[in-house]
């Protein structure tokens, strides 16, 4: 049987079609572990609900490489669960089962493996050396974010940020005053 876990996919460049053609091909047994049941929910055939990203303390590593903490602003809603205590009880039920029973056991195991998550709110000096160029450079650029306002399904269900959408494509629409 062909299957599919969508893992908190309900990012906005997935239009329907790319979810039943592209992501996940035709046939497949869909499962769905997510907190707003965006277009990757839709799709499956078990929903699994897990706890958004503010109702889970997590461990971030921002674009200069520094680790951060985030800590929970709420509980998560019904049955949701963290995600990481969802992909430990199936591990169980596969009968490979991953070694930790608690979030301080699955950081002390982050740790181990990349210690320089250890080092929070902590910007790694890393040695700079250069890359190598290939290819001739002539590719085209394209933008994978095509609303900005819009790019999760919490952001996309607020009528402030369509409302800023909006703004954002009339704004690129017209002429600026100095042009």
């Amino acid at each position: 049987m062909l299957a599919r876990w969508l893992l908190a996919v309900s990012k906005g460049h997935w239009t329907a079609r790319a979810l039943s053609t592209t992501l996940v091909q035709p046939g497949a047994f869909v499962i769905y572990q997510g907190s707003h049941g965006d277009r990757g929910a839709h799709r499956a055939d078990i929903i699994l609900p897990a706890a958004a990203w503010t109702e889970e303390n997590g461990l971030f590593v921002n674009t200069e490489g520094r680790p951060q903490l985030a800590m929970r602003a709420s509980f998560p809603p019904g049955e949701a669960k963290e995600n990481w205590a969802i992909l430990r009880a199936l591990s169980a039920e596969l009968g490979a089962t991953l070694p930790y029973d608690s979030l301080a056991a699955l950081r002390a195991k982050l740790i181990a493996d990349v210690p320089h998550l250890k080092a929070i709110d902590t910007v790694p000096e890393n040695e700079w050396h250069p890359v190598e160029a290939s290819g001739d450079g002539s590719g085209e650029f394209t933008e994978t974010v095509t609303a900005h306002y819009l790019t999760n399904p919490v952001l996309r269900a607020s009528g402030l940020m369509a409302e800023l959408q909006s703004a954002a494509r009339s704004r690129q629409a017209g002429k600026l005053a100095a042009e």
